[in-house]
């Protein structure tokens, strides 16, 4: 019989593994963690399974990540067990089950890890591997909004924006949306400077709208970009300027926005030919530092 490693070892090969990991040194994390993991540590299981899914020192494996995950996750590890339950939802390394993806989902939830009680709402909201529940989705969106999770925050406004699984209510979207953005997340930014354009759950106020899609927008949010550009050239919030206007509708064009197309023909129809050498040399500039 093989003799066990002392807990204090393990803990050791395990700190070491996160060590090795801050320092970029992922072969040398991979055999510390590994030692830990043949031990039965669960966060090291999981980390390995982490390390094969990103190709970490090693190239990139799913059975093996699966293998490392499903170890983790069946000694309770909610990490894990989340991790595990998102590759049965994507199909990633196993045949694609939503069933299995929502048992796995749930165990880590129920412990509160709050990424899995935003999948677990995301799964409710899409029906996939439940009846669809708006309500059930409300709830476990709540549940990681309580510990300060952005994607819920976003998608728990959308649903009060829209009254969909509850009373619609502008102002809680607000909010909710508020809170998202300032964590940066874009599509909340760009939904904030939305209620803000139309006075929803807010006092209108350009300003604050320009505000928020400026922050989207830097982020490459094409939507945003089309808005901004929008607010520029017809004069809201801002002093008209078809120059920063043009630039904001050539980036959105660029990234795909439909309407950001005819948005830059009306406004070059407004510009001088030195003007839109600008507006052209700003995108491009935008882009240099973007890269």
């Amino acid at each position: 019989m093989k003799p066990s490693t002392p807990a204090g070892a393990v803990t050791k090969d395990f700190e070491a593994g996160e060590k090795s990991i801050s320092n970029k040194d992922y072969v040398s994390a991979l055999k510390s963690f590994t030692k830990a993991a043949e031990q039965g540590h669960a966060l090291a299981q999981n980390y390995i399974g982490l390390m094969y899914a990103k190709g970490l020192g090693v190239e990139r494996d799913f059975k093996k990540v699966g293998f490392w995950f499903r170890m983790s996750a069946e000694q309770g590890e909610a990490l894990a067990q989340n991790n595990l339950g998102l590759m049965y939802a994507r199909g990633e390394g196993v045949i694609q089950d939503y069933v299995e993806a929502i048992s796995w989902l749930r165990k880590a939830a129920e412990q509160g890890n709050s990424e899995a009680q935003y999948n677990l709402g995301f799964m409710y909201a899409k029906g996939q591997g439940v009846t669809q529940d708006d309500q059930q989705a409300v709830f476990w969106f709540r549940k990681a909004v309580e510990q300060g999770d952005e994607v819920a925050q976003y998608n728990l406004a959308f649903m009060y924006e829209k009254g969909i699984g509850v009373v619609q209510d502008y102002q809680q979207a607000v909010f909710l949306y508020s809170m998202a953005a300032g964590q940066g997340n874009a599509d909340a930014q760009l939904n904030l400077g939305g209620m803000y354009d139309t006075g929803e759950g807010v006092d209108q106020d350009y300003a604050q709208a320009i505000t928020w899609w400026g922050k989207a927008a830097e982020k490459g949010h094409q939507v945003a970009q089309n808005n901004l550009g929008l607010m520029y050239a017809q004069g809201h919030g801002v002093t008209q300027d078809y120059v920063e206007a043009h630039k904001w509708f050539s980036l959105a064009s660029e990234a795909g926005d439909e309407s950001a197309k005819s948005g830059l023909q009306i406004a070059e129809s407004e510009m001088t030919a030195s003007q839109i050498a600008e507006a052209k040399e700003l995108a491009d500039d935008w882009r240099g530092s973007h890269r």
